[in-house]
Order: structure tokens, then sequence, then C-alpha cells
């Protein structure tokens, strides 16, 4: 999944995604700082994807290292120039983002998740781990995606109540 993800097309050929792949302890970590980021925040359905996270082998994290712009003054982030481009930390991740650069993260997260279904693996691309994740240290970049990954006799990531 990390090679998929890595070898994935990226803009310019240049490479402003990273990978990380969490497992043991650390997993447990998560989960329970899901856990706590739902509770404090009023925020729905992290409890439910923490419990996906704590049933879960590994998590994979896909990330944005680095927001420096594409460069193509698209206007597709709000500004008519990249070097426009003021950046201020949101709630949950600082904005705007090149929307270039988030499709090569779109993009990566798709040929990880590929990869798994391949392999048979069960996974669920899920925004609310790549949010603790960040807030956590786990990665440094300006946004953060996870799939956890499970191999049971049910997908544990489906028939999940929702808030």
């Amino acid at each position: 999944m990390a090679l998929a993800a890595k070898t994935a097309p990226k803009g310019l050929g240049q490479d402003y995604v990273g990978i990380k792949i969490v497992s043991g302890e650390e997993l447990g970590k998560l989960a329970d700082e899901m856990e706590r980021f739902g509770r404090e925040r009023g925020k729905a359905n992290f409890d439910r994807d923490a419990a996906n996270v704590r049933q879960s082998a590994a998590v994979v994290l896909i990330y944005l290292t680095e927001n420096k712009p594409l460069g193509l003054n698209c206007g597709a982030c709000g500004y008519g120039r990249c070097e426009e481009v003021q950046l201020r930390e949101g709630p949950e991740f600082p904005g705007p983002l090149c929307a270039w650069r988030l499709l090569d993260v779109g993009i990566a997260l798709g040929s990880a998740a590929k990869m798994a279904s391949l392999l048979n693996v069960d996974n669920r691309i899920m925004y609310r781990v790549g949010t603790v994740a960040r807030q956590m240290g786990l990665v440094q970049g300006a946004i953060a995606v996870g799939i956890p990954l499970a191999a049971t006799s049910k997908n544990i990531f489906f028939d999940r109540p929702a808030k």
C-alpha cells in the first residue's frame, strides 16, 4: 500500500505525499485520542471510528508534507495567484490548500486503498483518523487521512452506526 501511494502520479512529478504506518501500542493511543478529541469538541463519530481503529491491525496515514502550490495560478484555492495564498489554521487543518496537491493526496489514497482491496484486506478511508494523527504529531503536514486495515471474517468498516 505504501509503495502504491508513493508511486501514484503527482502534479509536475513533485512528491509532497508522506506515508506512515501506525501499529501496536501507537494504534491504541491513536484510538484513545480520537475518542477524547470527539468528546472534547462535541464532534460525532470520532468514537465510532476510534472503535474501528482499535479493531484494526494497522493504519496507513497518507498526508501532504508541505502545502507548496503547484504554481498554476489557477484560482482553485480561492486566490488568483499562488504567491498570494495566506495560510490560516482552521479547526482541524490549515487552509487554503493547493487543490492540485490535495488531488495528489487523493490519488495516493485511492492507489493505497486499491492495493489493500487487491490483497483482500478490508479498509476504509477515514478523515477523522488523519485529523487526530496530525493533532498528536504522528505526522507533520497540512492534511492527513488514515486508512485502517483489518482481515476478519466480516468487514468491520461497514454496518457501522452513524450519529
